[in-house]
């Protein structure tokens, strides 16, 4: 499977991406499998290959929230293997996934200096996406919010149709409640007002959208 545009592996030469297999495992786990675990300490990173996962915190209270979605090509635990803190998400597989485990990457960064410059920019993209949603929790109501995750995911799984783009949703309600920092209930009244718009329609895990230009207004 072709890396999404954006991730690492994207970013990476042949050559490069040659070197990181052999210096890693092949490795596959099931749906609903807990890959890395927040707090644990392990010094291995995950180069995503198939399929895709959720990145998940959980508060004092117990709510999940979800961070992010990455799917191929993304890079996973890479700030524990590098500085050996605990892990600060978990990361769990949203459908079937296999991927190359790699031991001691700090070790293959020292002998691949232009590795370790695009992995610099990688880590710079991601705290600048998640200052863009600490933004949007503050500045958006979660009908914006819903619409705005609804929109990413078609960008990057969406599938065009005859009667819109289709996008295969990998979360449940509940999990993308947790991605849009916003109640369950809330999320179902989010999407049920874009239905009533005529933006969208929903199915089970999926969302075909209808009006993607309404969409985008509605996230605005």
């Amino acid at each position: 499977m072709d890396p999404e545009p954006g991730e690492f592996l994207s970013m990476l030469t042949d050559e490069e991406v040659e070197a990181l297999r052999s210096a890693g495992r092949p490795r596959r786990w099931d749906r609903g499998t807990t890959i890395m675990t927040e707090g644990d300490t392990s010094d291995w990173v995950l180069l995503l290959m198939e399929g895709r996962v959720k990145c998940s915190s959980h508060t004092s209270s117990g709510t999940e929230v979800v961070l992010a979605v990455r799917g191929p090509g993304a890079l996973l635990g890479e700030l524990s293997a590098i500085d050996g803190s605990p892990r600060s998400t978990t990361v769990t597989a949203l459908e079937p996934i296999s991927g190359i485990v790699v031991r001691d990457f700090p070790t293959f960064l020292e002998s691949h200096g232009r590795v370790a410059v695009l992995l610099m920019q990688l880590v710079s993209g991601r705290l600048r996406d998640a200052d863009r949603k600490r933004i949007e929790y503050g500045a958006f109501d979660t009908t914006g919010r819903v619409a705005t995750r609804l929109l990413e995911l078609a960008e990057r799984y969406g599938e065009k149709t005859n009667s819109g783009v289709r996008v295969a949703l990998p979360l449940s309600q509940d999990e993308l409640a947790g991605w849009t920092g916003a109640s369950r209930e809330a999320v179902s009244k989010a999407l049920r007002t874009l239905r009533d718009r005529g933006l969208i329609e929903t199915g089970r895990r999926r969302v075909v959208i209808h009006d993607i230009d309404g969409l985008r207004k509605r996230a605005r």
